[in-house]
C-alpha cells in the first residue's frame, strides 16, 4: 500500500533543500554583507553564531511543542519565520539588526528540525534512518545549487540579494502547501501494552542494563555538537580558507563550497541506499569521522588545486548525514518523547553553530585561517572516541 505521507514528505524535504542554501548564503556573500553593514569579514561570520543562538533558544521549547502541539504547526510556523530572515538580510543596513534576523533564523531552524525529523521516523517507521539521513541529501543540492545561482546573479547584473528573495518566495509557498497536507499521528511510545510485551520478552536485555540519559544521552549529545563542527567550519571558512590558505582565487575558492556539497550528497545518497540493510547509523559515526581527518591531513600539508578539489569532495563525503544518523541514534536508544529527546541533540548542534564561528574567528585573527582546519581535526578525533563509546554500550544494552 502507497505510503499517505509521501506527499507531506515532499514539502518537508523542499525546506530542506532551500535549508541547504541558507546555511551557506552567509559564508557565499561576506563581501556583499561586509560592504552592505560596513563591518569586517570576521564580524559576518558571527552573524552563523547568531544562527546558533536563535536555534539554541528556540530549542529549550520547540521539541516540547512539537509533542504536544503535533508536529504540522511546529513545521509551518519554521517556514513562515524563515521569510524575516531571508527578506530583512539583503534590505537592512545595520549590523545589529542583521543580527537579530539571523536569530530569528535560527528560531526557524529549531521549528523545523523539532517538526521535521520526528515526522519522518513517524511516517517512514520501518525506513527511519533512511528518511532522517534523506533530508541531508536535499540540503547538500540545495548548497550545490547556490553557489552558481550567486555566480549567475552576479554575471548577470542582478542584486546579489535575490539569492535571499527567491528562497523566501519558496518557503512561503512550501508553507502554504503543507497547510493541506496530512501528518502522521504523534508517537510518544505511550503504548504501554507493546512496552509491556518488549520488557517480558527481553528480560535478558534488562539485565544487562537501561541506557541513561545522563550516559549514553550525553554522549549522543556531544556527538550532535561534533557532528555539526566537523560541517559549520567548512560551511563558514571554506571560501575564505581556498584563498588565504591554498591561494585560489576569490571565484574559484567560492567554488569549493560546491565540490564540498557535491561530495556531501554522493554520501547522502550512498546512506540512503546502504543504511539499515548493509550498515548500522553507529558504524558510519565511527568510520566518516576517521576518514574525514585524512582528508584535513591531507589538506593541510598539500595545497595543490588537484588535491584540494579531490580532499574538499571528501570532506563533504565524510562529514555529512552525521548529525542525522545522532539523532536516529537518539531515537534508537530513547524512543518516549521523540520530539523532546532530540531538541537536547539539536541544542547541542545550536551550540556548535554559536561557538565553532566564534572559535575559530579567534583562532584565525591571532594566529591564521590554517588553524580552522587543526580545529577540525581535534574536533574529527573527539567524534571518533565518542562514537566508539557508544557503539560499545549499544552492543551491552542491546545484545
Amino acid at each position: 500500500m502507497k505510503n499517505p505521507y509521501l506527499k507531506t514528505s515532499i514539502g518537508l524535504y523542499l525546506n530542506y533543500f532551500m535549508l541547504g542554501m541558507i546555511n551557506i548564503i552567509i559564508a557565499s556573500n561576506m563581501g556583499n554583507l561586509s560592504r552592505l553593514y560596513d563591518v569586517s569579514v570576521s564580524q559576518v561570520s558571527l552573524l552563523v553564531s547568531a544562527i546558533g543562538i536563535g536555534k539554541l533558544v528556540a530549542l529549550f521549547f520547540a521539541g516540547r511543542l512539537s509533542d504536544k502541539l503535533g508536529r504540522k504547526p511546529i513545521i509551518i510556523a519554521g517556514g513562515f519565520l524563515y521569510l524575516l530572515f531571508l527578506i530583512g538580510m539583503p534590505i537592512t543596513t545595520n549590523y545589529y539588526l542583521a543580527f537579530a534576523f539571523a536569530i530569528t533564523a535560527g528560531l526557524a531552524n529549531s521549528f523545523l528540525d523539532s517538526g521535521t525529523y520526528p515526522a519522518l521516523i513517524e511516517a517512514f517507521p520501518k525506513n527511519a534512518s533512511s528518511a532522517s539521513v534523506f533530508v541531508k541529501a536535499f540540503v547538500s543540492i540545495g548548497a550545490t545549487i547556490l553557489p552558481f545561482l550567486i555566480s549567475f546573479l552576479a554575471a548577470n547584473g542582478i542584486f546579489w540579494g535575490w539569492s535571499f528573495f527567491i528562497l523566501s518566495i519558496l518557503y512561503a509557498v512550501s508553507a502554504i502547501y503543507l497547510i493541506f497536507m496530512p501528518f502522521p499521528k504523534v508517537d510518544n511510545g505511550g503504548d504501554d501494552k507493546l512496552e509491556e510485551k518488549a520488557e517480558l520478552t527481553s528480560e535478558k536485555q534488562l539485565m544487562r542494563g537501561k541506557p541513561s540519559m545522563w550516559r549514553e544521552g550525553l554522549v549522543i549529545i556531544v556527538i550532535g555538537f561534533t557532528s555539526t563542527a566537523l560541517f559549520v567550519v567548512w560551511q563558514t571558512w571554506l571560501p575564505e580558507l581556498g584563498e588565504g590558505f591554498i591561494g585560489l582565487s576569490e571565484k574559484t575558492a567560492v567554488q569549493l563550497l560546491s565540490y564540498f556539497s557535491i561530495g556531501a550528497l554522493v554520501s547522502v545518497l550512498l546512506l540512503t541506499v546502504l543504511l539499515d540493510k548493509f550498515i548500522k547509523p553507529i558504524t558510519v559515526l565511527v568510520v566518516y569521522p576517521i576518514i574525514a581527518f585524512v582528508a584535513m591531513l591531507a589538506l593541510f600539508f598539500v595545497k595543490s588545486h588537484p588535491i584540494v578539489m579531490v580532499c574538499t569532495f571528501l570532506l563533504g563525503l565524510f562529514t555529512a548525514g552525521l548529525f542525522q544518523l545522532a539523532l536516529t541514534v537518539m531515537t534508537d536508544f530513547f524512543r518516549k518523547n521523540k520530539g523532546t529527546t532530540t531538541s537536547y541533540v539539536n541544542i547541542a548542534g545550536s551550540a556548535a553553530f554559536i561557538l565553532v564561528p566564534i572559535i575559530t574567528s579567534s583562532l584565525v585573527d591571532s594566529i591564521g585561517i590554517s588553524m580552522t582546519l587543526v580545529f577540525d581535526m581535534v574536533i574529527a578525533v573527539l567524534s571518533v572516541v565518542l562514537a566508539l563509546y557508544i557503539s560499545y554500550r549499544r552492543k551491552k544494552i542491546f545484545s
